[in-house]
């Protein structure tokens, strides 16, 4: 037992090692040009306007006024970035599509050009000075002016992790989203209308990895090992691909709006709306927690379902046997509510000599799909049915309720597994009547769907 112990700890400080040295920085490092966050697959890719447009950002700064958030409370640090007029100032740079213009700190430009005309005025040697105008050009004037900010920062959005430990030696992983969101708007300097508004959110992951083990390998030998590696992705970095996300889509809906023109034409106009428009599209269908929304269910199905039965009456001895069912199936127009129509064939403790084997069954559920955009999905339905013999001679009604879980691998295929209760009004179901309680019996199996008439 104590070799075991020991090298079950050599291997695991090995393997986590390994992991934690390939992040482990052993010296420091050289400044660098910064981290590039643009994504690669930009629909702005290579395209350039005919025209710089002439943008002044007098402020973009943080408007939740949030702290950050630590562990014994809060400190006194900002929870995001103040810098983020110079972030959108840089990311209007970079695009090519705007010419920015100072005007955060527009004050000290402008003492600055007086400090040049005072001085050019004063040590002109007794020659004729022209007017203070045609010392200096002209100040460029913006016709657009951009305004917004970071308007939200929801920490702790998502939390959890998994873990587990034996005997002293485990392991554990938590993980938690953070949550960023920008407004970036588009101002006309002429009339004072707001031209655009965007509006951009980025998640910002925290992961940490652990590993240990503390236990006696003898009477006074204590083993302890701990290792563990975590990282964050840095905040500043988030801010800057929103804001990055935020001017290609600023650029881009007022490419569709005729406010501004690519090169290219028209051809390049409706190369962009249609990709941006696919995109608008899978936007609306991901709602929060990067859940996607799409309609995968079409509103009519029939299945398919093959499994076993089983009896629970006055016999203590039961035996499964098989189960077959057809069904349809409508949704609602919410695609949550669902009725279910189905007949089968089952035949209950077919060993048993004694007992009545009941044949056909005939059912009307209503469920209900607890995730309908989702490919897996809980499913819960109830409803009521009757069991009869083959010839439909001895009928008896019944209800039934059940659980499942349906996974699409297509939209049009679904593969369903399920267990269910049928509950009879009756106690001659297995042909002897004795005791209290009427007869029951179970139902489970696995069942394929196909949907049709999207």
């Amino acid at each position: 037992m104590f070799k075991q112990t020991i090298v079950a700890s050599i291997l695991l400080v090995l393997i986590a090692g390994c992991g934690a040295r390939l992040k482990q920085p052993f010296q420091t490092e050289s400044a660098r040009i910064g981290e590039e966050t643009k994504p690669k697959n930009s629909i702005l890719t290579g395209v350039l306007p005919e025209e710089p447009i002439v943008v002044g950002v007098y402020k973009f700064r943080d408007q939740t006024g949030q702290y950050k958030q630590v562990e014994n409370g809060t400190s006194w640090s900002t929870a995001v970035t103040q810098g983020a007029t110079t972030i959108l100032l840089k990311s209007l740079e970079d695009s090519k599509w705007f010419t920015p213009i100072e005007r955060e700190n527009v004050s000290n430009l402008l003492n600055e050009r007086q400090i040049i005309r005072s001085t050019r005025k004063q040590y002109s040697n007794g020659q004729n000075v022209q007017d203070d105008s045609d010392l200096l050009p002209p100040l460029l004037f913006a016709g657009v002016i951009l305004e917004g900010g970071i308007i939200s920062y929801d920490s702790n959005i998502v939390t959890g992790g998994v873990g587990a430990r034996y005997f002293g030696t485990g392991g554990s992983s938590k993980y938690r989203e953070d949550r960023i969101t920008i407004y970036l708007r588009a101002i006309s300097t002429s009339n004072g209308k707001i031209l655009k508004t965007v509006y951009i959110s980025k998640t910002i992951l925290s992961q940490a990895i652990s590993a240990s083990v503390f236990r006696y390998v003898d009477v006074k030998r204590l083993l302890e090992v701990e290792i563990g590696i975590t990282q964050n992705e840095p905040k500043q970095l988030a801010v800057q691909e929103a804001v990055d996300k935020a001017v290609e889509g600023l650029i881009i809906e007022g490419i569709m709006d005729g406010l501004w023109s690519p090169q290219g034409g028209q051809p390049e106009i409706d190369r962009i709306s249609a990709a941006y428009t696919k995109e608008v599209e899978e936007a609306k269908k991901t709602k929060l927690y990067n859940r996607t929304f799409d309609d995968r269910r079409s509103k009519h199905s029939a299945g398919l379902v093959m499994g076993g039965a089983l009896m629970n009456g006055d016999y203590s001895q039961q035996d499964v046997s098989y189960n077959l069912q057809l069904n349809y199936k409508f949704l609602l127009n919410n695609k949550k509510w669902g009725l279910n129509l189905s007949a089968g064939i089952l035949e209950l403790d077919k060993n048993n000599e004694v007992s009545r084997n009941y044949d056909t069954t005939l059912d009307a559920n209503m469920e209900y799909i607890f995730l309908p955009y989702e490919n897996i999905s809980p499913i819960i339905y109830a409803g009521i049915g009757t069991i009869s013999d083959r010839g439909f001679s001895d009928m008896h009604f019944k209800f039934q309720w059940g659980l499942g879980v349906e996974f699409l691998p297509t939209d049009f295929l679904g593969l369903q597994l399920y267990g269910e209760q049928n509950i009879t009004f009756t106690d001659e179901l297995d042909g002897l009547v004795q005791g209290k309680r009427d007869d029951y019996f179970w139902r489970f199996g696995l069942g394929v769907n196909f949907y049709f008439g999207r």
